[in-house]
């Protein structure tokens, strides 16, 4: 799995900043109180010269070089235990001069060995959100919320429904980046698609995966800015999201107006998406065979093709809401 390359690179170097500005900051305390109490900065300097004073026990060849350097050790917890004791009667707590972490477990530094930090994991799994495009509805809308009891009046819809759950619960747990597993939801409004589609979203990026969340005319809006030099969004960078990310999840798909532009661009992401064999999620509120008509043969042939194509049906669960309010 990855994280989203500008995130991770930005949050990696907040990280650097901070552990350079926790050991500023602890080296000015450091100075203030060799300045205020002399007898600490000799403690320090002794302290200071630990290492090249036991290298030069090792180095000498003594028989009791091991004694000499349990000595020095000795002698040293003596001087810490000191300077404590100086500071505290100064005022100040024992650990004043020590480096303050953040994260005392990585120290700041994102990593415990080669092991990614919690810290650090939760701060690109926020920025996952944010970049995402859905940071609010994936925080609302979760596989744990998402309630079948909306199709249980009719028996038929409650079983596929929950298939269709099933299905897409079990893809956000399995996900692996170049499986190319592509899913098309098709269905009405308000049977449970965006929130569906939000779940999946939030689930994977706290998998750790970098995902991208669109609707389809704000994706051809970023093309038609990139194309057309109209200020807005036209570094390149912009659209290569939609074929770089490792899910793309693309919502309302239908609601674009079409044309020949719309059309290529629509083209272009699916095709280019499955030849790097990274994974997209279509969301439509047409119909199978509506889907067809709108669409060029060159995309309905790659969506039905290989996409697998999950079916909502139900009543409109927002009208379902209102009704028992």
């Amino acid at each position: 799995m990855g994280y989203n390359r500008e995130n991770f690179n930005r949050i990696k170097q907040e990280y650097e900043d901070k552990y350079i500005r926790a050991r500023e900051l602890a080296d000015l305390r450091r100075v203030r109180i060799h300045n205020e109490i002399p007898e600490i900065a000799e403690i320090d300097r002794i302290l200071e010269r630990t290492g090249a004073r036991i290298m030069g026990i090792v180095c000498s060849g003594a028989s009791d070089a091991n004694e000499k350097i349990a000595k020095l050790r000795a002698d040293n917890q003596g001087l810490i235990e000191t300077r404590k004791t100086l500071l505290e009667l100064k005022g100040y707590p024992a650990n004043f001069t020590d480096v303050e972490y953040e994260c005392e477990k990585c120290g700041d530094s994102g990593y415990i060995g080669t092991k990614m930090c919690d810290c650090m994991r939760q701060k690109l799994v926020f920025a996952g959100y944010e970049s995402s495009g859905m940071s609010r509805l994936m925080k609302e809308q979760t596989f744990d919320n998402f309630s079948l009891d909306y199709y249980k009046h009719n028996p038929e819809n409650y079983r596929k429904m929950t298939e269709v759950y099933n299905v897409m619960k079990d893809y956000a747990e399995s996900f692996a980046v170049g499986n190319g597993v592509n899913i098309a939801l098709f269905g009405g409004t308000g049977l449970g698609k965006t929130h569906l589609s939000s779940a999946l979203a939030g689930r994977l990026i706290e998998r750790g995966f970098d995902v991208l969340y669109a609707g389809a005319v704000s994706m051809i809006s970023d093309f038609e800015n990139r194309r057309f030099g109209t200020g807005i969004n036209e570094d390149s960078g912009s659209v290569d999201r939609y074929t770089d990310c490792e899910l793309l999840i693309i919502d309302d798909l239908g609601t674009e107006v079409m044309n020949q532009f719309t059309a290529s661009c629509i083209y272009n992401v699916i095709n280019t998406r499955l030849n790097k064999k990274l994974s997209t999620v279509l969301s439509t509120n047409l119909t199978p065979s509506e889907f067809r008509q709108k669409y060029w043969d060159r995309i309905t042939s790659r969506v039905f093709g290989e996409y697998r194509s999950l079916q909502f049906c139900g009543i409109d669960i927002r009208a379902q809401k209102l009704k028992n309010q």
